[in-house]
């Protein structure tokens, strides 16, 4: 059987999908996965993952008529359709995900209308999986859409530890500079309601420091230059990493004895690179991204109150993290 996943993105939501693509092909199928280019690095070297389809879909959409997308779309409907899926899974659940899964000329399996967050997008679904109400984390919900096709969940935690398979010369000189142990913190967010703050991060970093021994590292990724910039200020005796690409990010946080961040992707990669990770949740974040959920995850989850001060969320944030025994991973790391 071959099968094609189309996430094309955002980071974390990409993450979350890599257990599709684990336990199909633990069940025996063959794997082609459609992305956005920008995130074709993220997926380079998945063992899961025999054909890899890339789509750039906003330069598409900013001249929809014009030849050269339309040449584009054409070639990825050939390469799809010489890829010849028996089924495509669209985890995404919006109308250009549905509308690139139907290009592989494949029965499409996705979420029902009433669980896509496109509902009227479920008229290019051939099969529509509804998600049951007790099904809550998004990999959970993901993996459902292997049941049309009698493949077997065996695996549920994402794994990215193969980014690390091959070296990143960028991050290996960095890396050979800095003190240890360490701990990333990443203040970036794709929404500013996701973001805790660069003041509370600078709240944060000295009191770990101080009571487990953490150095500060600040990670940022295209985006968030504004934040990191803030967040050195604020921390003037921290070191910020340089520009690097996905897999050279990866090194890094591999190497970091705890990452610490909002509801952001990074943070869901560093757990799936098995680094322990303290995520900051907000109030309006959904349980469906937490992290803890997913074991043998080794981070943890610390929902913040908006009004809860930086010394409550740091007291918090050191329980956590000793309790969960990083401390003593962080010696041996």
């Amino acid at each position: 059987m071959k099968v094609l996943i189309v996430r094309l993105s955002a980071l974390g939501d990409i993450i979350h999908t890599l257990p599709l693509a684990l336990n199909a092909r633990i069940g025996g199928a063959t794997v082609g996965w459609l992305t956005e280019s920008q995130y074709g690095p993220l997926l380079e070297g998945n063992p899961s993952v025999e054909r890899l389809f890339l789509a750039d879909t906003r330069r598409w959409r900013r001249s929809p008529a014009a030849s050269r997308p339309l040449r584009a779309i054409a070639d990825l409907r050939r390469a799809l359709r010489e890829f010849a899926p028996d089924a495509t899974l669209d985890p995404q659940g919006l109308w250009k995900s549905a509308l690139l899964a139907r290009l592989a000329g494949a029965p499409v399996v996705s979420f029902s209308a009433k669980s896509r967050r496109e509902p009227s997008s479920g008229v290019l679904v051939g099969m529509g999986v509804d998600v049951p109400g007790e099904t809550e984390h998004v990999v959970d919900q993901n993996l459902s859409l292997l049941a049309p096709l009698r493949l077997p969940v065996r695996r549920r935690a994402p794994d990215a530890r193969y980014l690390l398979e091959r070296v990143s010369p960028d991050a290996a000189a960095f890396l050979r500079a800095l003190p240890v142990p360490f701990a990333l913190y990443h203040p970036g967010a794709a929404r500013s309601e996701k973001a805790w703050g660069e003041q509370n991060y600078a709240g944060l970093a000295p009191r770990l420091q101080g009571e487990l021994g953490f150095h500060p590292v600040i990670s940022w990724g295209p985006g968030d230059e504004q934040r990191a910039a803030t967040l050195s200020r604020r921390l003037p005796d921290a070191v910020k990493i340089p520009r690097l690409d996905l897999r050279g990010l990866a090194h890094v946080m591999s190497r970091a004895s705890l990452f610490v961040a909002g509801d952001t992707g990074p943070v869901h990669l560093a757990d799936a690179l098995g680094v322990p990770a303290l995520a900051l949740f907000g109030p309006g974040a959904y349980r469906r991204n937490v992290p803890a959920r997913n074991r043998p995850y080794r981070g943890v989850a610390l929902g913040y109150d908006q009004a809860a001060s930086v010394e409550t969320v740091a007291r918090r944030a050191v329980d956590l993290v000793t309790s969960a025994g990083i401390i003593d991973d962080a010696k041996g790391r």
